[in-house]
């Protein structure tokens, strides 16, 4: 092998090598960052809890989608609506409809950690909605609803200043 491709080959591992440890940080630091919203938003639509609409969960007892003619901006994300009953129902109140901790799993939340909760696996207690990570967290909550809520509310300030506006 001459010299000038010695030369080649060492400088084209020194950049692999050096490109290699540019994406190991990168990963390794957007897996600390962790959520990064304080309400739980789709990163390919926008869209709060995945364009469902809030306030079906209570009128109509299930989660039905919403539709881009009945959207709404709160807290600098997008809601849908399945009509305008529900998107003015949600304009006067919208503490009462928007989940709790802002769509993250309650149980996760009174652990101290903010995993996004999911539509389909939800719960209303106390007249609040919550979503959560899968059936087997809805599960554990609902055993238990009043102790989560209190250790969540009581956790949910200081986990809500680890996630971005």
């Amino acid at each position: 092998m001459t010299t000038a491709r010695q030369k080649r080959k060492h400088r084209d591992r020194w950049a692999l090598s050096a490109l290699a440890a540019v994406a190991l940080s990168l990963f390794a630091d957007a897996a600390r960052a962790g959520p990064t919203e304080r309400i739980v938003v789709d990163w390919h639509t926008g869209l709060a809890i995945d364009g469902y609409d809030p306030v079906a969960f209570f009128t109509d007892g299930k989660p039905i989608p919403g539709s881009a003619e009945f959207e709404l901006r709160h807290h600098g994300v997008v809601w849908r609506f399945r009509n305008s009953g529900n998107r003015a129902a949600f304009a006067a109140s919208p503490d009462i409809y928007m989940p709790r901790y802002g769509g993250y799993d309650p149980v996760g939340v009174a652990r101290g950690v903010a995993v996004a909760g999911r539509p389909n696996v939800w719960l209303i207690a106390g007249e609040r909605l919550f979503l959560f990570y899968d059936p087997a967290d809805r599960r554990k909550f609902a055993g238990d609803a009043i102790h989560f809520i209190a250790t969540a509310d009581r956790k949910w300030p200081q986990l809500q200043q680890s996630l971005t506006p």
